[in-house]
């Protein structure tokens, strides 16, 4: 994405702690950024700054977006002179993007003509996209909606258990897949452990010798690690669905942030990221980040490069702008995002923890960013716990259940090897 940065400018009737910056959003429209106090004598200087910036952005075929999520305070003379100087605008309004109930409040008794007041930047872009670029479904609403995000999810977990069904058929000589898909969902229920996550393992698993009636003969058990999260919220280290929901609760709280999210890689996935929790994001979003390969999404950024990554204007970023997953970002409301990826000792990327902020630019201490890094700490620990205990109990379960275990592993109904899967 071409980029059209700009110093902050400091103009006339600019008072002390405000800016105007200018940015632009994947080629679509040029962003000034108006931050602190917005009184009369302000809105005047701002004014003659839309006028010059809104006949440039007009002659390379761009909107005008005056973004007001940072204002702290704007007064009722302010838009009125606004009103004025944009009045002549209907054909090709200001975007006005208004996240803040007491700014929208003051739009709202007689909208200018010449202004058009969205609460997000997305909104304001969806609202002035050509019609043949907006997505369109037949009949739509939101079970529609929920119905096509669930296919979605079937599609992305169907093949990976297919495989695992493949696996236990051969090398058990199971009557079926369905009796394969029994045995998974046996062990699934009395370990509480999601299919999907059984599956994997099954997949990218070594398979199990001959000497040993067990799968993983010698293997210590071991008690859970001992972490700040888990005693705190009284949370069993096994019970996988609450631990990964209160971690990313807590990611929320510790960075102040809007939403969060945890993405898990899976190995039988070819290391891809799968999004296991989240707080505060659209089913959109959920649906376009449950499965991440590689950048531009920023949880893959800090998969790869294996330390944190801050993005302070997904609409400004050249990576993210255009891409599917800033439009996502930017379609459930989130500006600025940070992900910190959860190391193990070995230095492998065991998940991902990204917390989202509605506002651009960076907003977190120096102690929520230690912070956030324990919880990754606390992420990579629990889960090595978990893929080494309960997944591998599990796994260890489907062996001594399966019918004609004491059959040399590895070998087919006639005893030859089997052809892969």
């Amino acid at each position: 994405m071409a980029q059209d940065p700009a110093p902050p400018l400091r103009g006339r009737g600019t008072t002390p702690g405000a800016a105007l910056t200018v940015r632009s959003a994947a080629g679509q429209a040029d962003i000034l950024c108006r931050s602190g106090v917005l009184d009369d004598e302000a809105a005047t200087a701002l004014s003659q700054d839309l006028a010059r910036h809104a006949d440039r952005a007009s002659r390379a075929g761009r909107h005008l977006v005056l973004d007001l999520t940072d204002l702290r305070l704007v007064s009722a003379a302010a838009v009125r002179v606004l009103d004025a100087g944009t009045r002549h605008r209907t054909e090709d309004p200001v975007l006005v993007i208004a996240a803040a109930p007491h700014v929208q409040a003051l739009f709202s008794p007689s909208p200018p003509p010449g202004l058009r007041v969205h609460p997000t930047l997305a909104a304001a872009l969806a609202a002035v996209a050509p019609a043949e670029s907006r997505v369109h479904v037949p009949g739509g609403g939101e079970d529609l909606q929920a119905e096509l995000f669930g296919l979605h999810a079937k599609i992305r977990t169907g093949p990976l258990i297919g495989m695992a069904q493949g696996v236990l058929l051969e090398r058990y000589a199971l009557a079926d897949a369905d009796a394969a898909f029994g045995l998974l969902k046996q062990a699934s229920q009395r370990y509480n452990a999601p299919m999907r996550i059984l599956a994997s393992a099954v997949v990218t698993a070594p398979p199990p010798g001959t000497s040993s009636p067990r799968w993983f003969p010698g293997r210590l058990r071991t008690a859970p690690p001992r972490l700040e999260l888990l005693g705190r919220q009284g949370l069993r280290a096994d019970d996988r669905k609450h631990v990964l929901r209160s971690l990313v609760y807590e990611a929320v709280t510790l960075a102040d942030a809007d939403g969060a999210e945890v993405h898990l890689p899976d190995r039988a996935l070819e290391n891809s990221l799968v999004l296991e929790a989240q707080a505060g994001l659209d089913a959109a979003y959920r649906d376009r980040l449950a499965l991440v390969s590689g950048p531009p999404a920023v949880c893959a950024q800090a998969r790869d490069l294996g330390e944190p990554i801050f993005v302070a204007d997904v609409a400004a970023d050249p990576d993210l702008a255009g891409a599917e997953e800033g439009l996502a970002a930017l379609a459930t409301g989130s500006r600025a995002l940070y992900a910190v990826p959860a190391l193990s000792e070995t230095g492998e990327c065991t998940g991902v923890i990204c917390v989202h902020r509605m506002r651009p630019g960076g907003w977190m201490t120096a102690a929520q960013h230690t912070a956030l890094s324990v919880l990754a700490d606390d992420l990579a620990a629990w889960r090595s716990w978990y893929r080494r205990t309960v997944v591998l109990e599990a796994l260890e379960y489907v062996h001594t259940h399966a019918p004609h275990h004491d059959r040399p592993a590895g070998t087919g109904r006639t005893g030859r090897p089997p052809k892969g899967v």
